[in-house]
């Protein structure tokens, strides 16, 4: 008899399905299709795309220069080269009283060799015909004589800072005046002379010089303010007769103001003793105003100047400035602590060196 084989029913988990293969990529059926004239044309849409932007981010920077540069201009900080015959000098009268400017060829050397540091300052005129200086009328001067010496188209044009604003008589005024008086390059008679002209000016509120003065120098202390007065008032008793009031010192200047006040008798004086007297060098000028007030030192008439104390120096006078007539012409010179400093036309260096040696020797040793 045959065993029978016995079964057992047994559940086992269900294998899962294996997943399904990922499908191939399929090519896309229009780039499979595009040909080498499809490809360049794609290529050549996307760089002018990107031409696009470089192009609008350019635009972009050039707009933000463009209102920069207008607003720079606009506020008087933009150097530009204006034709000489477009700057015009006649809204005032300059503060430099009329006469050869013995500096005028120095400022042209200068300007020639080193180039214009500091530009003039112009502002439009009212009716559209060029530009009223502002400051720099000996710079201007400089350029149109080099212009006329040279003939060079160089020199036809000046660098220039175009303000903003139409002129204004007295704000010209008081621009002129304030860079040369910080600049300390006028003498008491040319900001005398500059006083005068402001308080005839028929646009300005001056009704006189000492109003004018007030107005022009607001920032300088009472003491300087009545030394210009006093310049003012002794140009207006003898400007016509003296050949050299630039250069009149300080002291001299003054006293024979308070002289004249005194005394108004001396200006018919002084007039007799300057008149038909042609070539008079400023010493001999200064010689004859110096008898009417006392005053027989020439460095009398130069105020100390406030020296720093050290372990062994003293107080000193303060440099003294004199022209002198030689057959070489007019000779300037400077007379300081330490230092004498002689000018004249005249090439030094073409003088033997031992002759040269043996003059300034029997200089120094004549003055004691």
């Amino acid at each position: 008899m045959s065993r029978k084989r016995r079964i057992f029913d047994i559940d086992l988990p269900e294998e899962p399905e294996a997943p399904a293969a990922a499908p191939e990529p399929v090519a896309d059926a229009g780039a499979a299709r595009r040909g080498p004239m499809a490809s360049a044309i794609a290529e050549n849409a996307e760089a002018l795309k990107a031409r696009r932007s470089t192009v609008e981010a350019i635009r972009e920077e050039n707009d933000a220069l463009a209102h920069e540069y207008v607003a720079l201009r606009d506020a008087g900080h933009v150097v530009k080269p204006v034709p000489l015959d477009q700057v015009h000098t006649y809204m005032l009268v300059r503060d430099r009283i009329p006469g050869e400017d013995e500096e005028l060829a120095e400022l042209m050397t200068s300007i020639r060799e080193l180039g214009l540091s500091n530009p003039i300052r112009v502002m439009p005129r009212p009716d559209g015909t060029g530009y009223e200086l502002v400051q720099g009328f000996r710079r201007l001067s400089a350029y149109r004589q080099l212009h006329e010496e040279t003939g060079d188209a160089a020199w036809g044009e000046i660098p220039s800072l175009v303000m903003p604003g139409e002129p204004d008589v007295a704000g010209l005024y008081r621009r002129m005046v304030d860079e040369n008086v910080i600049r300390k390059d006028l003498s008491f008679a040319e900001m005398a002379y500059a006083a005068q002209n402001y308080a005839a000016e028929p646009s300005t509120e001056a009704e006189d010089v000492g109003e004018a003065v007030a107005a022009l120098f607001q920032s300088a202390p009472y003491s300087k303010r009545n030394y210009i007065r006093n310049f003012a008032f002794l140009l207006e008793r003898l400007g016509q007769d003296l050949a050299y009031p630039t250069a009149i010192p300080r002291a001299l200047g003054v006293a024979l103001a308070r002289e004249i006040k005194e005394r108004p008798e001396i200006v018919g004086q002084i007039r007799d003793a300057l008149t038909d007297w042609e070539g008079r060098s400023i010493r001999d000028e200064l010689d004859v105003l110096r008898r009417f007030t006392g005053q027989g030192d020439p460095e009398e008439d130069a105020a100390p100047v406030p020296r720093a104390k050290t372990s062994g120096g003293t107080g000193g006078r303060t440099k003294t400035t004199f022209h002198i007539q030689s057959s070489a012409g007019q000779v300037k010179c400077t007379a300081g602590p330490g230092r004498l400093e002689i000018r004249v036309e005249r090439d030094f260096s073409s003088i033997e060196r031992a002759r040269l040696e043996r003059a300034i020797a029997s200089l120094i040793d004549g003055l004691g």
